[in-house]
């Protein structure tokens, strides 16, 4: 059996006496879109953190079979790890392009060329705004520039924090589907999401977390039909849709 290209075994994250995350385990395969879901407060964003080493963990996390334990962010983005951020922290008084072109500085100029080419073919909108000041984008083309930033990077695997969040419903609907296009181009994803619905409905596995724990996990077409996870998540996702 092939090994996942991520392995969390056993992670517990805190804030200072505060255990936020309590002993995660979870995989992520080649090519396959996973999502977390759970409501604010859950521990998600505090996770994709961790993997990416921007807080302490303790428990044993790997990339494509190297412990992460050793490898700074920088060190973690070259071998092929990347994480859109919730608040996508954009540089708002440069351009579209050299908001890009920042996330290609560690790779050739002839390979940042063919990632230039990449991006602009998944978000034709970038390309129209190159120009164009980041601040000044909507909400969806910023989305749009902080995934193309990730993705100038080549990376192997992408983690999305939240990417439908304070967008109109069509455009949450263009994410998603770049984010099932990205699977098909090879690119595998973790994804953290509040619209448990759309990111069901988008994943191949899910899990559930509550309170820094998991207490769910297993495919999503199976999730999405758990009765609790409809109670809890799924049951007014029609009416918390219309305020994103």
């Amino acid at each position: 059996m092939t090994a996942p290209l991520l392995s969390v075994s056993g992670t517990s994250i805190s804030y200072g006496k505060v255990e936020a995350v309590r002993s995660v385990s979870l995989d992520v395969n080649a090519n396959e879109i996973v999502t977390i879901v759970g409501a604010n407060g859950a521990g998600k964003t505090t996770l994709l953190n961790a993997i990416m080493g921007i807080l302490p963990q303790h428990g044993r996390i790997t990339f494509d079979g190297i412990d992460l334990a050793a490898l700074d962010i920088e060190d973690r983005v070259a071998s092929g790890l990347s994480l859109v951020p919730e608040h996508r922290e954009l540089f708002g008084t440069m351009s579209v392009e050299d908001n890009l072109l920042l996330g290609a500085f560690r790779i050739p100029k002839a390979t940042a060329a063919k990632s230039f080419e990449r991006v602009y073919a998944l978000f034709p909108r970038l390309k129209e705004r190159r120009t164009q000041l980041a601040g000044t984008l909507s909400g969806g083309e910023q989305q749009m520039l902080a995934m193309g930033r990730a993705l100038m990077g080549e990376p192997r695997l992408l983690m999305l924090d939240e990417p439908s969040l304070g967008l109109a419903p069509l455009i949450v609907a263009d994410i998603f589907k770049i984010i099932g296009e990205l699977r098909a181009a090879g690119v595998s994803v973790l994804l953290v999401e509040q619209n448990a619905k759309a990111a069901l409905q988008i994943a191949d596995r899910a899990y559930v977390m509550e309170l820094g724990a998991f207490i769910l996990d297993g495919p999503a077409q199976a999730i999405s039909a758990d009765q609790r996870v409809i109670a809890s998540y799924l049951g007014f996702q029609h009416a918390s849709a219309s305020g994103i």
